[in-house]
C-alpha cells in the first residue's frame, strides 16, 4: 500500500508540469468550473479588445485614450469582481456585498460619463460609434459579472431593469431626444440582460455538476451500505437463534452441576454440538460472500454503474460455466468495477463474456482514464498490467479488501508497477492461476483502458464454443 502511495506521488510529480497532465487530473466538476471561471476572465478580455481598442484606433489618443483607460480600469475590475462570486458560489468565502456594489457603482458612472463623451465630445461617426460601444460594452459586462453574485433571480431582473431604466433616463438631463434616450435603454436592456442571463446559467449548470457529482459518490456509498447490510443480517440469522439457545443451555448447565445432577454433561455436550454448527454456518455464509456468483456480479455490476451515471453493457451468460472458473470471473467483473467507480472519470463500460476455442473469455473495457500515469479504469496505465501468467507470485484477496466494497472518492491504482503484491490485480492473478487463467491489462486508445482474462475450459464441461 506504500509502495503503490509513493509511486503514485511518483507519476503525479511526472505529470504535474504538463498542462495536459493537470487537466486531466481533474474531476468533472473541478474541469467544468475551471471552464467556467476562465471563460468570465476571457470575457474581460473580450471587453477590452471589443470595445476599448477599436475606441483608441477611431476617436484618436485625445477622447480615444480615455475611453480606452476606461475600459480597461471596467474590465479589471469585473473580472475581479466574477472570481470571487464564482468563489462565493461555492462556499469558498463570503458574498462579495461591497465589491458588488462598488462595480455596479463603477458602471453607472463610466456609462454616464461615455454618453458624456457622446454628448460634448469631438462630431465624428466614429466618434459616436465608439462612444456607443463603450457605453453598452461597459454596461453589459457590469450587469453580467453582478449576476454572479445574486442568487435571487427577481433581484438579477431587478438588476438588468435598474441598468435599462438608469440608461433612458439619464440621457434626458443631457439633452438627447426621447428617441435616443429610448434606444439607450433598450440597448442596456438587451446587452446586460443577455449577459446576466449567460452568468445565471452558467452557475446554474456550476452547481448541478457539483450536485450530480455529490449524488454519484451518495450512490455508490449506499450500495456499500446495502451490501454491508445484507452481510449483517445473514449473519444475525445464522448466530441470533443459535447464540440464545447456547446462553439459555449454558445457564442450564450450570444450574445442574451446582445440584450435582448428570444431566449437566448432556447440556454441555448440545452446547458443543450447537457451537459447532454454528461455525460451520458462519463458514458457509462467509464462503457465500467470498465466492462470487458470475451472473450475480454480471447483475450488480450493470446495475452498480448505471445507478453512478456510467453507460454499461453486459453481453453473454454464465450459463453452464464449471463452479470454480464462475468463481474466479465474477471475483474479476468485482474488483473491474469497483476500480471503474474509484478512478478516473468513465462515460461507458462494456463487459463481454463469451466462449471460444475452448475457453472462457471475459473483457471489461471502459474510458475516462485520467492519462498516463494516471488511475482511470480497472488498473491504471503504468500499472501491473500485460499478460499475468498461472503461478506468478501474487496476494490473496482477503474480506474488506478492494473487490467488495466501494470506497468513493478514495485514489490511487490498483497494484502499481515495482509493487509487491496486493488485493488488485495481484489477487485476481492468484485466483485465476487456480483456474490456469491468464489476466491481460492494459491502455486502449486516448483514454480507454481494457482487461481481459481468459480461463480454459476443461474438455468435459460441455460447454459449447
Amino acid at each position: 500500500m506504500g509502495t503503490a502511495a509513493v509511486t503514485r506521488g511518483e507519476q503525479d510529480v511526472g505529470v504535474s508540469g504538463r498542462p495536459a497532465g493537470w487537466w486531466r487530473r481533474k474531476s468533472t466538476p473541478a474541469k467544468v468550473e475551471a471552464y467556467t471561471r476562465w471563460s468570465f476572465h476571457l470575457f474581460g478580455l473580450v471587453e477590452v479588445a471589443a470595445f476599448g481598442l477599436p475606441a483608441f484606433g477611431q476617436v484618436g489618443a485625445g477622447y480615444g485614450g480615455w475611453l480606452t483607460a476606461l475600459v480597461v480600469a471596467h474590465a479589471a475590475l469585473a473580472t475581479v469582481t466574477a472570481s470571487r462570486a464564482l468563489d462565493w458560489t461555492r462556499g469558498r468565502r463570503e458574498q462579495p456585498v461591497r465589491l458588488l456594489w462598488t462595480l455596479g457603482v463603477v458602471t453607472f458612472a463610466f456609462a454616464v460619463g461615455a454618453l458624456v463623451l457622446k454628448k460634448y465630445g469631438p462630431e465624428s461617426d466614429g466618434a459616436e460609434t465608439a462612444v456607443g460601444m463603450v457605453f453598452a460594452g461597459v454596461l453589459a459586462s457590469g450587469a453580467g459579472s453582478m449576476a454572479l453574485g445574486v442568487r435571487n433571480r427577481r433581484r438579477v431582473l431587478a438588476l438588468v431593469a435598474g441598468f435599462a431604466f438608469g440608461a433612458g433616463a439619464v440621457s434626458f438631463p443631457l439633452g438627447m431626444p426621447g428617441l435616443a434616450a429610448l434606444a439607450n435603454g433598450i440597448v442596456a436592456l438587451v446587452g446586460a440582460g443577455f449577459y446576466a442571463f449567460t452568468s445565471v446559467f452558467s452557475v446554474w449548470l456550476l452547481n448541478a455538476v457539483y450536485e450530480l457529482d455529490e449524488a454519484r459518490e451518495t450512490r455508490a456509498r449506499l450500495a456499500v451500505a446495502e451490501e454491508r447490510l445484507r452481510f449483517g443480517r445473514d449473519l444475525h440469522d445464522v448466530l441470533g437463534r443459535n447464540l440464545s439457545v447456547i446462553s439459555l443451555k449454558s445457564e442450564l448447565a450450570v444450574q445442574l452441576a451446582q445440584r450435582g445432577r448428570a444431566e449437566a454433561v448432556e447440556q454441555m455436550i448440545e452446547v458443543q454440538r450447537i457451537a459447532q454448527e454454528s461455525q460451520r454456518e458462519v463458514r458457509d455464509v462467509v464462503r457465500g460472500y467470498r465466492e462470487a456468483d458470475l451472473e450475480v456480479e454480471l447483475a450488480g455490476a450493470q446495475g452498480v454503474l448505471t445507478a453512478a451515471g456510467i453507460d454499461c453493457t453486459v453481453s453473454g451468460s454464465a450459463g453452464g460455466l464449471p463452479a470454480d472458473v464462475q468463481s474466479a470471473l465474477g471475483w474479476v467483473v468485482r474488483e473491474a468495477t469497483t476500480n471503474v467507480l474509484r478512478h478516473g472519470d468513465a462515460g461507458r463500460c462494456a463487459v463481454g463474456l463469451r466462449v471460444w476455442e475452448g475457453s472462457v473469455v471475459l473483457t471489461v473495457e471502459n474510458d475516462g482514464v485520467a492519462g498516463p500515469g494516471g488511475s482511470g479504469g480497472v488498473a491504471g496505465p503504468g500499472e501491473s498490467g500485460g499478460v499475468v501468467r498461472p503461478g506468478e507470485s501474487g496476494g490473496a484477496v482477503r474480506p474488506g479488501e478492494s473487490g467488495g466494497a466501494v470506497r468513493p472518492g478514495e485514489s490511487g491504482g490498483v497494484v502499481r508497477s515495482g509493487g509487491s503484491g496486493g488485493s488488485g490485480l495481484a489477487g485476481l492473478r492468484e485466483r485465476l492461476a487456480a483456474v490456469d487463467g491468464t489476466l491481460e491489462a492494459g491502455p486502449v486508445g486516448a483514454d480507454g483502458f481494457k482487461l481481459v482474462a481468459e480461463i480454459p475450459l476443461p474438455v468435459a464441461s460441455g460447454v459449447a464454443s
